[in-house]
């Protein structure tokens, strides 16, 4: 069982004096604080000197193509990047998540790899009950870890019935069943006792957005006798808190419509009345747009859009949209009601985000209190050093 590239590694020196930032844990070298890159494979193991004399900094992998040319996997002298120091890392990341999840959590699915946060640099696991999914983020992953390998270590440790496997190559994705019995999607899994389904092959991310959970939970009692819209609802995560929370009533605003099938198919799975659930086909921005012209309030809007910053260069046009944004969802907000904004943009960072909802609150011409700032749940960590990996923001406010 093969779980990394066993080739020979290259040697790679640092063009500037990064060892501080290594030797703390961040885990991304760019290509220009490297020198003379070699011409390799994507994937290709590798030893990190440094720019000066020379010495072992860390080994990983090489992406000479990319914008992160190279991954660090450790920082320990010497160490080789094979099976045996796979195996060690991947039992401590199970570790953990047996620590987070107990039986008397009611909850089977979960961020079991996350990266550079389980020092698994660009490898990802969800694990929905006994089905699997690994995301390798590009093709220098795809590359260095053994896919097949990692299938059947999860396959023979974790008791997990089925693999498939996601790859990203620019802005192409797609999924293959890689190990275990024939799973029809889309999966069921249970989140704090309520039932829920992802399709791993159609859907988005891993097929359902683990990184809410927490926030997700945190609506549940706030809902209580409240009208909510859950806008960019998806597949009705937040709906169907906000249902069992006690909403009055509960409306799902999303552009897709099999995502809007599935959520009415997950209120209608947790037993809740589907008269206080309606779903709307919609671009979220036209509707909150127009519900403002016809002075239509909720007592809580939600607004969880999809990243509109992937890039450094988009973050000016991801700010205007996310001020447009808030200040619909802050306009379509009932006096006295909460509002609750996110972001997964890793390119917005939190004090960024809070100055955006400050303008689009303003602009709003409305007066708001942070109730709470909350993010990712544990089984998403990241390193202390690379703050940028602490990627998920979602802000409370109560508005005037």
């Amino acid at each position: 069982m093969q779980l990394t590239n066993h080739a020979a590694p290259v040697k790679v020196q640092l063009g500037r004096n990064l060892v501080k930032q290594i030797k703390r844990g961040h885990a991304w070298i760019y290509g220009e604080a490297l020198r003379d890159l070699p011409k390799v494979r994507e994937g290709t193991p590798a030893i990190l000197v440094d720019n000066r004399g020379g010495k072992e900094i860390a080994r990983g992998y090489l992406d000479p193509e990319g914008a992160i040319a190279f991954r660090v996997c450790t920082t320990h002298f010497g160490q080789a990047l094979n099976t045996q120091w796979a195996q060690g890392q991947f039992n401590r990341a199970a570790a953990l998540r047996r620590d987070l999840f107990s039986p008397f959590q009611q909850t089977n699915a979960y961020r079991l790899f996350n990266g550079e946060g389980d020092g698994l640099p660009g490898l990802v696991c969800d694990v929905y009950d006994r089905v699997a999914i690994l995301i390798t983020d590009g093709p220098a992953a795809a590359n260095f870890w053994q896919v097949d390998g990692i299938a059947v270590w999860l396959v023979e440790n974790l008791k997990i019935q089925a693999v498939f496997h996601k790859q990203r190559v620019g802005p192409q994705r797609w999924v293959e069943q890689v190990a275990g019995q024939e799973v029809e999607q889309p999966v069921h899994f249970i989140e704090n006792g309520l039932k829920f389904t992802a399709d791993l092959v159609e859907g988005q991310k891993s097929g359902f957005f683990l990184d809410q959970r927490n926030n997700r939970r945190l609506i549940q009692p706030l809902a209580k006798d409240k009208t909510v819209l859950n806008a960019f609802g998806y597949t009705g995560g937040f709906s169907v808190y906000a249902g069992i929370g006690g909403a009055r009533t509960v409306t799902t605003l999303d552009l897709a419509e099999p995502a809007l099938k599935a959520a009415e198919a997950h209120w209608s799975m947790n037993q809740l009345p589907c008269v206080r659930h309606q779903t709307v086909k919609q671009d979220a921005f036209e509707y909150l747009e127009s519900a403002g012209g016809q002075n239509l309030r909720w007592d809580l809007v939600i607004l969880d859009p999809p990243s509109f910053a992937p890039s450094e260069a988009s973050v000016p046009a991801a700010e205007k949209a996310y001020i447009r944004l808030i200040t619909f969802g802050a306009q379509a907000t009932a006096s006295g009601g909460l509002l609750a904004a996110s972001s997964c943009s890793s390119h917005i960072r939190r004090d960024h985000f809070l100055e955006i909802i400050t303008t689009a609150i303003s602009q709003a011409r409305r007066m708001a209190t942070l109730i709470g700032i909350h993010g990712q749940p544990p089984d998403h960590p990241a390193p202390l050093a690379m703050p940028e990996l602490n990627y998920l923001k979602f802000l409370l406010l109560k508005l005037d």
